[in-house]
């Protein structure tokens, strides 16, 4: 068999309309989009209609769309801009253990420069602990940040609970929504989100691009300065093909999300079926039913998750142990830490992503891969050896 792409959570292929729709920018309509003649304008409308787009999925204003080179510079603009714009109002953040590095990493160079932080804890499926969070709340907080859906787990977070306990407390709350978007329907009035980070690349358009949603009133600063682009709140010369790319993918996903949602949900229910009757002692990381339907993360007890990915590799299998941006570290994944797995277990995690392109016969073909690849490893594993002893024993 070919490649078997499941890595659809770290990024997904370009949608060939996508991409047909991004051509013409590359060679023919190459003009600045600042600029005032009409290869310049024609640029400018490209945009504002692909702006159009996110905003109409989104159910806000084009003018709260800010263009972005992709979630983490989202999740930066968001955190660090309202932090720094609010500064008067009070120095207090509040997010979650599982957040994604952007976002925790922002949290920690906020710390350096004086703001506190309270990291709020998940129970064992990945879901927020909301009374935690109440309790976290000070007079001094400016702003709140949770991810929509764990980019590890798949979870899917309680975000209108939160969009409710932030509105009642006068507090902004942002949500990193980059795993979300393209897969859920997301209507921020109606969830009381006051800022949101998407991806392009997380649903079939291209890398590099994303978008920032910032409700209309809400003052932030530049995460950089230069032009006037973007109503002057993100300088550089805008990357028109990829805003094209960026607005075309995103219609087209949520004109078919129902049909390709079911689709995925039913090959990701098979996978997890088959999987815990035919290999045993693994674990199912996450809420079965409050996740997002193509995600699967299993931990496979005395396997090294780095030693399954490279047997899964040679056979042509694409998936991870965890968050793309991770992937070089030693360290067990700080979502598995967060929602009660020891080391050991952490260690040993895979995380298969479904998409639309995928079908029943990869699913399959790495379904019995996994049998094989676990059965194997297991058996040169001393810690196995030494289990299946001491059952024996029993």
């Amino acid at each position: 068999m070919n490649t078997v792409y499941l890595d659809n959570s770290a990024t997904t292929r370009v949608d060939d309309d996508v991409l047909k729709a991004m051509i013409p920018y590359f060679a023919e309509s190459y003009g600045n989009a600042s600029s005032i003649y009409k290869l310049g304008r024609d640029n400018r409308r490209a945009i504002e209609d692909a702006r159009e787009k996110v905003a109409k999925i989104l159910n806000c204003e084009p003018t709260e769309v800010y263009f972005t080179s992709g979630g983490s510079e989202s999740d930066n603009m968001a955190l660090k801009g309202i932090a720094h714009a609010n500064r008067k109002k009070g120095n207090h953040i509040i997010t979650s253990k599982i957040e994604h590095p952007a976002v925790l990493e922002s949290c920690k160079q906020l710390e350096k420069e004086g703001f506190e932080v309270s990291y709020i804890g998940v129970d064992e499926n990945g879901i927020l602990n909301l009374e935690e969070l109440k309790r976290e709340i000070r007079p001094d907080t400016i702003l709140i940040s949770v991810m929509f859906v764990n980019n590890e787990i798949g979870t899917i977070q309680p975000i209108k609970e939160i969009g409710e306990i932030a509105k009642e407390h006068n507090i902004y709350f942002h949500t990193d929504a980059v795993q979300a978007v393209g897969t859920l329907r997301i209507d921020v009035k109606e969830l009381n989100i006051d800022s949101l980070s998407l991806s392009a690349h997380k649903f079939y358009g291209p890398k590099g691009i994303g978008a920032l949603y910032v409700k209309r009133g809400i003052p932030f600063e530049n995460l950089i300065i230069g032009g006037h682009q973007e109503r002057s709140k993100r300088a550089g010369t805008e990357n028109v093909a990829s805003i094209v790319g960026l607005g075309v993918a995103i219609e087209k996903a949520y004109k078919d999300l129902d049909k390709h949602n079911e689709k995925i949900k039913e090959l990701r229910d098979y996978f997890f079926e088959e999987i815990e009757k035919r290999i045993p002692y693994i674990k199912i990381n996450g809420d079965r039913q409050r996740r997002v339907p193509g995600n699967a993360n299993i931990s496979f007890r005395f396997i090294e998750g780095e030693g399954l990915l490279l047997n899964l590799d040679l056979k042509g299998i694409c998936a991870s142990s965890g968050s793309a941006c991770t992937s070089g570290s030693l360290d067990p994944s700080h979502v598995l830490l967060a929602i009660g797995l020891p080391h050991e277990i952490a260690h040993g995690s895979l995380r298969i992503a479904i998409g639309k392109y995928n079908t029943k016969e990869e699913i399959d073909y790495t379904i019995e891969s996994l049998v094989e690849i676990v059965e194997r490893l297991r058996d040169m594993s001393p810690l196995w050896e030494e289990f299946i002893e001491k059952e024996g024993n029993k």
